[in-house]
Order: C-alpha cells, then structure tokens, then sequence
C-alpha cells in the first residue's frame, strides 16, 4: 500500500510541477520594473555626426574638382587661345601662298585654253540616326495581373505620406492566399519603431496590435515577436536592452544607420550589438532572404507549425526603404504560406533581406486606425493579444 502511495504522492507532484510550468511560460504575467517607453536616441546623433562628415568630405571633394575643373578650363582656354593664334597666322600663310599660286595658275590657263573654267572635287556625307526605346525597372515577377482590388474596404485611404515617411499599401492573391505589402520609405530608421504591450516589458503581458498601434499613435504597424513566451533570446527595442539571455537563432537587427541583416544571436552581446548601433532587435526568425537570395529550404517550418499559416515578415530593399507582409490564412478564402513560399514572394519584391516574424493568430496588419487583414483566432476572425509590435510612426 506505501508503494503505491508513493507513485500516487509522486505522481501528483509530477503532475502540479508540469502545470506550474505551462502557466508560467504561458498564462501567468509578470512585468519586470523598467521603463518601456525609453528610447536610445542618442545613437542617431552619431548617425548625423557621421553623415556630416561625410557630407563636408564631399562638399571640400566638390570644391576642389571645381576649383581644379576651373583651373584646367582657364588653361585650356589659354592654350586653345594661342593654339588659335597660331593655327590663324599658319593658315593666313597658306591662304596667301595658294592664292598667288592659283593666281599664276589661272593666269596661263586663261592664256592658253581661253573660256575654260573648273572646280575642285570634293566630297560630302551626311546622315542621321535615331535611338528609340524604354527602361523599364521591376521589383520583381509580380505582374499587374497578380493585383487584385484591394480588399480592404475598412481603409479610406491605402496610402499616407510626410515629410519623412512614405506609405502605400497593395493587395495580392497568390499562392491561394490573400497578401497584404506595405511599402515604406522613411528618412531615417527612428521612424521604425517598437512597442510593448501595456508600456510594460514582462512575460504574458498582452495586447492585440490595433491596441498597442493606437495608444502610440502609429501609422502602421505589424505584430512583433511575441517576446513575452520565451524565456531566451535577445529582446533589444528603441536601442535599449531588455533581455540579453541568447539563443542561438537568426536575429534580425535593424541598425541606426537604416541597414538591416541577420545575424547568429552567438556572436555578439546584447550590449555589443547597441554599441554596433542596433536600434531594433527581433527574435522569432528563421531569416527568409539575405543578399536578395531565399535562405530557407522548401520543407522548413516553424517548430510544428503547419506548412501554410498566416505569417508576418519584414524586408529591406534598401536602407531605409522596408516591406512589411502579412498574410491571412487557415480560411477557405486564404489558404496560408509556407515559409518557403513567404521568402519567395518577398524576393520577387525586390528585397535585399527579410525575416520571418510571429505568425498564426498573431499576424495582424494595422494602418491609420483599421486592422487591414483577416486575423485567425481559434476559427474566428479576431485579433489575438501579443507581447509587441513593430510600427512606423
């Protein structure tokens, strides 16, 4: 019978032990006392400094090809003058020597053949030529017929622009699925921001995106990692450190400067990687694109994901030019992407580097005041609370 007990006693405690841990990994909240709405601001200034420098090197390089292009023009213009000069009394010369020659010439012709006159030959070539055409430039494959109209009835405007940001929303169907790009140019990468949910860093602590967008004001705005389920992997927002625990994943880190690259989270420190001027950090990956080529294989996936979901990614083109993604899923009207499928699409526009963000239930896209796609949660169409997002504003 105390044999018994005993497995009874034991397993009990396995039981209370394992429960403990998924409420504490997923449903339990803790807010870790710090400030969350603080921004590194700071390593801007030293972008600026930078870009000064480089602006004043090439202002004096302009001076001196200028002065110097000057100096070469006046020479030139003395060397023409006395090249002219000399080309003039040459050709004077010559001009006086032919005439008294055709002079004496013209004379014992007129002498001899009387009524007989003549000209030089000479040649003569003319032509014209034309050069017709046009340059076209693409982001990608993506044709005019992979544009659907847009679905997004709820937005009165699909596009919004500053003297610092520019946005403008498309809607594609591909790969039986519904896709919404936002195409962004911002004058600087301080306008790519983040948020907590709550203004609080901590673990469970949730939002849906819409609500975290509009208590910031955002433009636009996508949900973010999902930091708050995970107990590692480097959490580096607005250039502050707020975890500094590595993992080992593909990190997505968006610098100061306006470049974005993935790196191995193995190689630096959370606090190398503020001194190396990383403004955002994201942990969730796998990375999708690098050097504008799919880095991820066909059957890859997410954990135990399901091949195709809604997904959430972020893209470069160029420094500060982004693409954000969004896709629905799991309905009979959006079947969802695969990874693979995701990195394709995103290189087909035109990115240099991409990344893969939270997907499923959490992949929201909101812009000026509406949630833009169809969010998936439990079989419904809901948002689902997160731990952040990543927004322009």
């Amino acid at each position: 019978m105390k044999k018994h007990l005993w497995t009874i006693w034991y397993g009990l405690v396995l039981l209370g032990f394992t429960v403990y841990l998924a409420l504490d990994t997923f449903v339990l909240s803790s807010a870790y006392q710090t400030d969350a709405t603080d921004m590194n601001m700071a390593m801007f200034e030293n972008v600026k400094e930078i870009s000064s420098a480089g602006d004043d090197v090439t202002a004096l390089a302009q001076t001196e090809n200028s002065e110097g292009t000057a100096d070469a023009q006046t020479e030139n213009s003395v060397l023409k003058a006395d090249a002219e000069t000399k080309n003039n009394a040459a050709a004077a010369e010559d001009a006086k020597t032919e005439n008294q020659v055709t002079v004496t010439e013209d004379t014992q012709t007129s002498r001899s053949k009387p009524g007989r006159s003549g000209r030089r030959p000479g040649s003569s070539s003319s032509g014209s030529g034309s050069r017709s055409g046009f340059a076209a430039s693409s982001s990608g494959d993506l044709t005019a017929d992979s544009v659907i109209s847009f679905g997004m009835d709820a937005l009165e405007d699909t596009s919004y622009q500053n003297d610092n940001i520019s946005v403008s929303l498309t809607e594609y169907y591909e790969y039986d699925t519904h896709i919404y790009v936002a195409d962004v140019t911002v004058t600087s990468a301080e306008y790519l921001k983040t948020a907590f949910a709550e203004d609080t860093y901590g673990k469970n602590v949730t939002e849906t995106t819409s609500q975290i967008a509009e208590a910031h004001g955002a433009i636009l705005a996508v949900n973010g990692d999902y930091y708050g389920v995970q107990e590692s992997g480097y959490v580096i927002r607005n250039g502050i450190v707020y975890r500094d625990r590595g993992n080992g994943s593909d990190l997505l880190c968006v610098y100061a400067d306006g470049r974005m690259e993935i790196i191995d989270s193995d190689d630096y420190t959370a606090q190398e990687l503020v001194e190396m001027g990383v403004w955002q950090a994201l942990c969730f990956g796998p990375g999708l694109v690098e050097d504008g080529q799919v880095t991820v294989l066909e059957d890859q996936e997410v954990g135990k994901s399901m091949a195709s979901n809604p997904r959430t990614a972020v893209g470069m083109i160029e420094e500060g030019h982004y693409i954000f993604v969004v896709s629905d899923g799991r309905t009979e009207d959006s079947e969802g992407l695969s990874l693979y499928e995701l990195a394709q699409f995103m290189q087909k526009l035109g990115v240099q580097t991409a990344y893969n963000l939270d997907g499923g239930g959490s992949s929201t896209m909101y812009f000026n005041g509406q949630v833009v796609n169809n969010p998936t949660t439990n079989g419904r169409i809901k948002e689902r609370g997160v731990s952040d997002i990543v927004y322009i504003g």
